[in-house]
């Protein structure tokens, strides 16, 4: 079949009263078709919302024939109804099926009937039709946007660092290895550390969005092996002026969703967060409201997925906890001067989930190396970043923020896989 014209004149959404008795051309994916005798009245879905037509005459067949959810476009005369839910339709003059839609699809993509997310994942494609779904991508699209925007706005300037590595970016274990070209080992990078503190010798403040990648054994609604992260990394600041910039942007982008995009918010059922200023606790705080609700810690160990969950249970939202001892901490976080114990590193908290992790960095190269030695890495190893230091580096600091995360919180998601297009974890590497 030889297609006159597939470009469409209007989305869904735009088919108003303001176009009553003008024609349009609509593309979409047949929802619904209730037959009348003479005449149908069959919803067209898009990525934008949906719309009602009327189809009569020699049209008639080709719609009633057509499998619901097939591609199809639309030509007509805007009109008023009587429809409840719909002020204005199109009477059709022209209906074409572009591509008929295989029965029994995979999953219901109105949302009507429920299927379970590994199945809904298996046709992830198809999941996008149903409003709910796309909303939250609609979102995650929006909620980029404003962070790029809020941190260029603030004279960052955005990078792209290597997502190939050389080593264990962080001295870690569980990094995805791979050979390369002959018997070189190369990983893929769990983050842009190194890379983004380098940067701090010519480009002051930078911030890179992108993909980085985790070999943990972990299958939770939390973790996933390739994950979505904002780092920011800035010369001349300390951490508490990074946790400041932090604040800001996870607030500007909570803000924005409720002020600018309450339907697709309500589409996904979020409810409303509180963005007041985010109470800052240190480590050894912490370790006291612990101690009262019968969680015992000594001072150097780490905070227990059950110890989040009761901290988040006094601390409901956003907060952060500063200040960890510098054991707990990777080799680069810069001490506190004043109490050697103590790092000046901060974590940012929603309830018990973990979203940001970020610090003062060390920018010393003597210390630097006395640091790897002491955390048992071979300075050797690291002897291209820490030759940087050397060419005059400025104190620094910065953050990472696990966006996928973010989304959940924002969405009011329960599982990390429902805010990614197409998730990867210890058991799903398809489609």
């Amino acid at each position: 079949m030889a297609l006159k014209n597939i470009k469409r004149t209007h989305y869904a959404f735009q088919v108003n009263d303001t176009l009553v008795g003008q024609q349009v051309r609509v593309g979409g994916w047949i929802e619904d078709i209730r037959d009348i005798g003479k005449l149908a009245f069959v919803t067209i879905r898009d990525v934008t919302g949906i719309c009602q037509v009327i189809v009569t005459g020699g049209n008639l067949q080709s719609a009633l024939q057509a499998p619901r959810q097939s591609a199809v476009t639309v030509t007509g005369i805007v009109q008023e109804s009587k429809a409840r839910d719909f002020p204005v339709e199109v009477k059709v003059s022209e209906f074409t099926v572009l591509t008929e839609a295989l029965h029994p699809l995979p999953i219901d993509p109105t949302g009507r009937v429920e299927s379970a997310i590994d199945k809904r994942l298996d046709a992830r494609a198809l999941d996008l039709r149903n409003p709910k779904i796309a909303a939250i991508f609609r979102l995650r699209s929006v909620g980029l946007k404003i962070i790029r925007h809020a941190l260029s706005s603030q004279g960052f300037i955005e990078v792209n660092t290597p997502k190939i590595i050389g080593s264990a970016s962080e001295g870690g274990a569980n990094l995805f290895g791979f050979g390369y070209f002959g018997n070189r080992k190369a990983y893929l990078a769990q983050s842009p550390q190194l890379y983004k503190e380098q940067l701090m010798v010519g480009l002051d403040k930078v911030f890179e969005i992108g993909p980085y990648f985790r070999a943990e054994n972990s299958h939770t609604v939390r973790h996933l092996s390739e994950f979505t992260s904002v780092d920011i990394e800035a010369a001349f600041l300390d951490y508490e002026d990074v946790m400041d910039i932090l604040e800001k942007v996870v607030r500007k982008v909570a803000i924005e969703f409720h002020e600018s995009y309450e339907p697709d918010l309500q589409a996904v059922g979020a409810k409303e967060i509180s963005v007041a200023k985010i109470d800052r606790l240190t480590y050894e705080q912490c370790l006291e409201e612990l101690a009262n609700e019968g969680e015992k810690l000594e001072f150097g160990d780490d905070l227990s997925d059950s110890a989040l969950r009761k901290l988040g249970s006094l601390h409901p939202g956003f907060y952060f906890i500063m200040d960890w001892p510098l054991k707990l901490k990777p080799f680069y976080i810069h001490g506190k001067e004043d109490d050697r114990r103590l790092s000046k590193s901060f974590d940012l908290q929603y309830n018990y989930l973990e979203l940001a992790s970020g610090g003062r960095r060390l920018h010393e190269p003597a210390k630097l190396r006395t640091r790897l030695a002491e955390q048992g890495l071979n300075p050797a190893t690291f002897q291209d970043h820490v030759r940087a230091f050397e060419w005059g580096m400025p104190p620094h600091s910065g953050w990472g923020l696990g966006f996928d995360r973010l989304m959940m919180v924002l969405t009011g998601e329960q599982n990390v896989r429902e805010v990614v297009l197409y998730p990867r974890d210890t058991e799903r590497l398809t489609p």
